[in-house]
Order: C-alpha cells, then sequence, then structure tokens
C-alpha cells in the first residue's frame, strides 16, 4: 500500500526480559477507581457505573524518556496508576473471560492538566485537553502476565524527588481487573494491544520542572522519569 504522508510510528513499550515490544493500539483509562481519590477530588464513586475516558496511543512515553512540561498549564498533576496490557480482545465480556485477556502489566502516570480540568467540570465540559494532551502517559516497560502475581496486598506508589508522594495496596481498588474489562467491553471492542490504566490513588499534586519521579508496582514494574 502506497501512502499520500509517511505513515505515523506505531507507539510502543519494551518488554522486561526480551528485545520485543508490544505494540500499543489504544490507550483507556477508568477514573475514580480509588474511593480515598474521589473525596480529595470533591467526587463521588458510582460503582454501577465505572467512568472512562481515552488518551492518544502517541501520548504514551516510553523507554524512560524525558517529559516535557505541556502548554496551556501552570498546574500538572501526577497520578500513579497500574497498566494493563491486553493480549487479545472481544466485547461484551464476563469479567472471567476478560481477565482472560490480560497480556502483561507495568506502571504508569496519567499525567493531567489539572486547572484545564477544574475549567471544563465548572463548565460541563468534556476532559479531552486536560487528559489527553502530548506526553500524557508515561509508563513503564511491561512484564508478562505469564510471571506476574498480584494479590489484593500488591503495592502501587509513587516518589517524586525521593518524596512518597502516592501509596495504595491493589486491593483498594472499587472496580478489579476482571470488572474494569467487562465493563469496557460493554462499550468498545477490545483488541490486542490496547492498554488501561487502572486508577489511581489518594495523593495527587503538582509536578514541576526539574522533577524527577519514581513509580513502582512492587514486585512487577518500576518507572523512572524526568518533567524537562
Amino acid at each position: 500500500m502506497t501512502y499520500a504522508i509517511a505513515p505515523p510510528v506505531l507507539p510502543s513499550l519494551p518488554i522486561i526480559g526480551s528485545d520485543l515490544r508490544f505494540p500499543i493500539r489504544r490507550v483507556f483509562c477508568i477514573g475514580r477507581n480509588y474511593a480515598e481519590h474521589a473525596r480529595e477530588m470533591g467526587a463521588s464513586v458510582d460503582t454501577a457505573a465505572p467512568m472512562f475516558f481515552c488518551k492518544p496511543a502517541d501520548a504514551v512515553v516510553s523507554d524512560g524518556a524525558d517529559v516535557p512540561y505541556p502548554q496551556a498549564t501552570s498546574d500538572l498533576h501526577h497520578e500513579v496508576e497500574m497498566v494493563v496490557a491486553l493480549g487479545a480482545g472481544g466485547h461484551d465480556l464476563t469479567p472471567e473471560q476478560g481477565a482472560a485477556l490480560v497480556w502483561g502489566y507495568g506502571v504508569g502516570l496519567d499525567l493531567t492538566r489539572r486547572d484545564l480540568q477544574a475549567q471544563a467540570k465548572a463548565k460541563g465540559h468534556p476532559w479531552d485537553v486536560a487528559k489527553g494532551f502530548d506526553h500524557s502517559a508515561p509508563v513503564s516497560a511491561l512484564r508478562p502476565a505469564s510471571e506476574v502475581t498480584l494479590t489484593a496486598d500488591s503495592v502501587l506508589r509513587l516518589s517524586v524527588n525521593s518524596e512518597l508522594r502516592q501509596q495504595t495496596t491493589l486491593g483498594e481498588m472499587v472496580h478489579g481487573v476482571p470488572q474494569i474489562i467487562a465493563a469496557l467491553s460493554t462499550l468498545f471492542e477490545l483488541k490486542a494491544g490496547d492498554l488501561i490504566f487502572t486508577g489511581t490513588p489518594a495523593g495527587v499534586a503538582a509536578l514541576q520542572r526539574g522533577d524527577r519521579f519514581h513509580a513502582e508496582l512492587v514486585g512487577v514494574a518500576e518507572l523512572d522519569g524526568h518533567i524537562a
């Protein structure tokens, strides 16, 4: 096939212990999946109706690359999250079927232009410009699910300039991974290459130019980065 312009490069993530890479198709995110974070944002959790939004695949920052401080904001916030990578897809799935789609796990930051999000909320507008901007999704290398054992006590945390900012256990999630995948599959046909950000705990705060962050899903994946 011949294109009128050069096609964009397919975004991808490294895989721990392999020279292969994981191609990224779409990036889905769930909001308000930790009750304490919902409260700190002045919101409540609707357990019957999970809230989803998307980021473009090319918003993913991989391989420890610097994260440029974004334009049009003076209040960039970090939100550390477990990231799930799908190796297969489907629609209208049960939680059990959803769990079987998981190819691997990583850790990432859902970076947010909080001032723009607040403006959008006040006007009843969509959050796209607050969530889906360039470089808004730094993600670690992925570890294959076959090498991972997660429990309710598995720890997710983030430090900025060596200061602990966020920490939780996966047992605090309102919706577990199988439930998230099942709910998403009623709204979208999921496919191999999809990434899912699974929500952030309390403790979100601002990042400044020059900050260095260390995100960790303990025993699974780590992400180091720099706000340039």
